[in-house]
């Protein structure tokens, strides 16, 4: 009897397309991953083993999708995607339940509670999640002025109190927060932990020129996240600013971190 199989899924029209045809009763896992992050290594493994102890059925019962959660932007953004490995069970369109990080036992107990038992998929263990770091209560802990630490000081103003903003109050904070420092990177994640692969590669082009920058982590402020695209009508992240002055994203920033005179 043919098994389930993982689906990859490469585009949005796709991806729309799976979901349009996908009968409403059955369940579907979507699975968030990224190339760079090691526990999606070890978890694209889990649920392909998981899939197996399905057979294909017509019309399905159950159906396994995976997406590269920064290729496809828009639909991790819909689902509200911080951190890879990320897992939604989802039935005729509603989540059912969200798993975020690499428990192999919470992602199997889910998927069997929804799907019901087949098979034996056997023991997966694996390492800790990788994890989006949070702000202090009171403030911005993740600014820093050189390969930033916790122990670095702050350079941006303290983080708004949490009651709504006007647009005016927003975009005066977001003034702020682009000349915090000569060079502000707006980035997913931390210099430490980037949450994204573009964040990742930009922090290494700043560190091998030893640019000393000051960073904000957006996936800790959805304000500043949704903001900021309107602020500097530049849709995407990272983005880095020099003087108050948006450079663009890494692919702004690639040719200048290669040309030595820069």
């Amino acid at each position: 009897m043919a098994q389930t199989e993982v689906t990859e899924i490469t585009s949005e029209d796709a991806f729309k397309q799976y979901t349009s045809k996908f009968p409403s009763s059955a369940l579907l896992v979507i699975y968030f991953h990224a190339p760079w992050a090691e526990p999606c290594k070890q978890m694209s493994t889990v649920l392909q083993t998981l899939a197996s102890t399905y057979p294909t059925e017509t019309p399905p019962t159950v159906g396994f999708v995976s997406l590269k959660a920064e290729e496809l932007a828009d639909i991790s953004e819909a689902y509200e995607v911080t951190a890879v490995p990320y897992i939604v069970l989802q039935r005729d369109g509603k989540i059912l339940e969200t798993i975020s990080g690499g428990d192999a036992a919470k992602v199997r107990t889910a998927i069997e509670k929804h799907a019901g038992k087949r098979g034996d998929a056997g023991t997966l263990d694996l390492p800790p999640a990788q994890t989006v770091s949070k702000p202090a209560e009171n403030g911005i802990k993740n600014l820093a002025s050189h390969v930033p630490s916790d122990l670095d000081p702050k350079t941006a103003p303290e983080q708004s109190s949490g009651e709504k903003q006007t647009k005016e109050e927003l975009f005066n904070r977001l003034d702020k927060l682009v000349k915090a420092a000569p060079v502000m990177l707006f980035m997913k994640g931390t210099p430490s932990a980037p949450q994204c692969g573009f964040s990742r590669q930009t922090v290494n082009l700043l560190r091998g020129r030893s640019v000393r920058y000051g960073f904000f982590n957006i996936l800790a402020d959805d304000d500043v996240r949704q903001g900021l695209k309107e602020y500097a009508d530049w849709p995407t992240y990272p983005q880095l600013w020099v003087n108050g002055e948006l450079v663009g994203g890494l692919d702004i920033v690639r040719p200048y971190a290669a040309n030595p005179s820069l």
